[in-house]
């Protein structure tokens, strides 16, 4: 026992084991992802150069172009039918995020492009039609239709307007009856003839329709076309004119009283935002207003006297303001039966797929 006790006396004193501290671990530092660039394709019906629909489609593609996080492409002057559908399919084949076409005859080939494609996104324009990755979209573009009426109907001394129209569908002729309930509410013994064109864009031949409006003494004449020549005809027989798509002043100045135009911008950019974040989604459809800034009516020309100009100015601040009555009943149509009662507000369903003439209208739906 003393043996051992020296024994600790005469070592080292055993020492503590310090703790081993803990290996550094440098944090990982993530690696800075870019921003997705989304890509956008436009498919238009008409040159981009006519100053109307596809000009004005144009225009909302040139604000999408302006974000930093978007490019885009397009093309112009496409047919509907077998031409569209392959340069709908050749932009999805190019990976385009999102594909909008531009015309209603291009509705089934997007369909039946989106089905082959089913993580692309489209958007077809004036269509009904939609899919899991194919919604519609549209603007109320009949609310500005009524206002260029307004002006039409104050202006007009035959008490006989013209309409060159292009195609008898739910859209063209929901335009027709919103300017004729216009024209009708400054002038009830006015009366909106219409012509058909079937086309949506043939310079020549809509300058030939509105000169058979103007030989049938047709004073204004309006347009649901794509170029300007209607406008030009009017300003050639010295009567007054209304426009559609853009301001068409320049063509027809001393003519010209306002016309129906388009803002595809807040759409389009939207639409891009939606598909960027995530949140867009397929089978639905979009119909944005006069209060949403889509739609609207050019400066009204120095021939249209103040009181007019007043009141219509009066009746758009409604519209903006998201008051529309313009197809509340009581609504007749051609042959005077009632097809809006009275107070009542129609659906959206059915102002889509409108397929009758209201009172005033002389011509028919085929």
């Amino acid at each position: 026992m003393m043996l051992m006790l020296s024994l600790f006396a005469c070592g080292e004193a055993p020492q503590e084991k310090k703790a081993e501290e803990p290996a550094k671990v440098e944090e990982a530092v993530a690696p800075t992802e870019e921003p997705k660039v989304i890509k956008a394709g436009f498919v238009y019906v008409s040159p981009v150069g006519d100053a109307g629909y596809s000009y004005a489609h144009d225009l909302g593609r040139q604000a999408v172009e302006a974000l930093d996080y978007a490019t885009t492409s397009f093309v112009e002057a496409v047919p509907e039918g077998a031409d569209s559908e392959r340069v709908i399919r050749n932009m999805a084949r190019k990976g385009f995020d999102i594909i909008f076409t531009t015309s209603f005859g291009y509705m089934d080939p997007t369909l039946k492009v989106a089905k082959e494609f089913p993580d692309a996104k489209f958007m077809h324009c004036s269509g009904f039609k939609k899919a899991a990755n194919v919604s519609n979209y549209f603007g109320r573009i009949y609310q500005a239709r009524y206002l260029t009426g307004l002006v039409a109907g104050a202006m007009t001394k035959t008490n006989k307007l013209g309409y060159v129209a292009a195609f008898p569908i739910p859209e063209v002729i929901r335009g027709i009856n919103a300017y004729t309930r216009g024209v009708r509410e400054m002038n009830p013994n006015a009366e909106v003839r219409v012509v058909w064109t079937k086309t949506w864009y043939d310079p020549a031949l809509e300058k030939d329709a509105a000169k058979s409006l103007l030989d049938a003494g047709c004073d204004v004449i309006a347009q649901h076309q794509d170029s300007p020549a209607p406008q030009e005809a009017a300003q050639e027989a010295g009567v007054y004119s209304v426009g559609y798509n853009s301001d068409m002043t320049s063509f027809a100045p001393k003519a010209h009283l306002t016309s129906a135009i388009w803002n595809w911008g807040p759409v389009y950019v939207k639409t891009v935002e939606q598909v960027r974040d995530g949140s867009w989604q397929g089978d639905q459809s979009v119909w944005w207003s006069m209060q949403d800034g889509v739609v609207d009516i050019a400066p009204m020309g120095p021939m249209v006297p103040e009181d007019v100009k007043t009141l219509v100015n009066a009746k758009r601040a409604e519209l903006v303001a998201g008051k529309d009555s313009i197809f509340t009943g009581p609504v007749k149509n051609q042959t005077g039966e009632v097809m809006i009662a009275e107070g009542v507000v129609p659906s959206d369903g059915d102002l889509l797929g409108m397929n009758w003439f209201v009172e005033g209208v002389v011509g028919n739906v085929n």
